[in-house]
């Protein structure tokens, strides 16, 4: 018996070593997908890299002009130091403004419903899901509503303010900072429901017998809060404010549907497709998509260097 066994090991074996050895099926296995990654990611990536290193724009009739490739990186010194390089910088000034706002309150807004989502009490299924709305509403519906909301005439917050003896005459999208101001509280509306999404993800996870604990040691519901949720919660936190931030940098549909990139909304996103879709330059639109590119990587790294080293301590603590 013993014999007959080791005997079909050893057919086993020898059948496996007359196969595809392990590491080259891995790669057969995964090469579909990498060919699919190449063709939809990599290769737009390098061809517009290559279209920044050049100039090529499309002029009237259909007609194309192509030149000699750009001098070493000149549409990206146009950019950076050029004439219309005051462009570049206020709508880098405008991104990081609108990130750093719009990401804050909706840390705060986000943790708050949360921890209203999470409490036990009736009706809380039908709270859930209605935080939620504003998150499945389409970013470009989101800023056609608040544009009729602040709309001078038409829309009601004049009217509000009116009524309650404050000015009524303001035109929201068309002064500055107002505009800029517009598109947060609007970015706030839509995206605060995923943040609160991510918080109550890590909410579920803290034992409730640690609340019981400090409940007997006398511990108050904002002790508890800032000794226990908070602390437990960094995980979570901080994974929601990696996704938020580099999703803000990125932001254009909304400065695009409200103000069209005026009174100090342009941002980076939106003035490469500026360069793209009306200037029909599309060296120099390329050069600005890849410096928005790689801002957005700059400050994937700094998250990854710093934030993921905090992760991972968090979770071998």
């Amino acid at each position: 018996m013993a014999s007959a066994t080791a005997t079909q090991a050893a057919g086993t074996t020898r059948r496996r070593s007359r196969g595809i050895p392990e590491r080259r099926l891995a790669w057969l296995m995964v090469s579909p997908s990498l060919a699919l990654i190449a063709l939809v990611a990599l290769y737009p990536i390098i061809y517009a890299l290559w279209l920044s290193l050049h100039q090529y724009s499309l002029l009237e009739a259909g007609l194309t002009r192509w030149a000699e490739p750009n001098a070493p990186f000149g549409n990206y010194t146009e950019a950076l130091w050029g004439t219309g390089s005051s462009a570049f910088w206020e709508a880098t000034r405008t991104t990081f403004v609108f990130t750093f706002f719009s990401v804050g309150l909706e840390l705060v807004l986000g943790v708050s419903m949360a921890m209203a989502m999470h409490a036990a009490f009736k009706g809380q299924g039908l709270l859930r899901t209605v935080v939620l709305v504003p998150w499945a509403v389409l970013t470009v519906v989101t800023a056609i509503t608040w544009q009729t909301i602040f709309e001078p005439e038409l829309g009601f917050t004049n009217s509000v303010l009116g009524a309650v003896g404050l000015p009524d005459d303001t035109v929201w999208l068309g002064s500055s900072p107002e505009a800029l101001i517009v598109m947060i509280f609007a970015d706030v509306w839509k995206t605060a429901p995923f943040m609160a999404l991510l918080v109550l993800a890590g909410l579920q996870t803290i034992p409730g017998e640690i609340y019981e604990a400090a409940k007997v040691d006398g511990a108050t519901a904002w002790q508890r809060f800032v000794r226990i949720t908070l602390p437990l919660l960094k995980p979570a936190i901080l994974v929601a404010l990696i996704f938020r931030t580099l999703d803000a940098l990125r932001i254009f549909d909304l400065p695009y549907v409200l103000t069209k990139g005026a009174h100090d909304t342009n941002t980076l996103s939106l003035i490469a497709y500026e360069e793209f879709g009306q200037n029909r330059l599309y060296g120099e639109g390329s050069a600005l998509a890849i410096l928005t590119f790689m801002i957005v990587m700059a400050v994937s790294f700094l998250y990854i260097r710093f934030v993921g080293g905090n992760l991972r301590g968090l979770a071998e603590d």
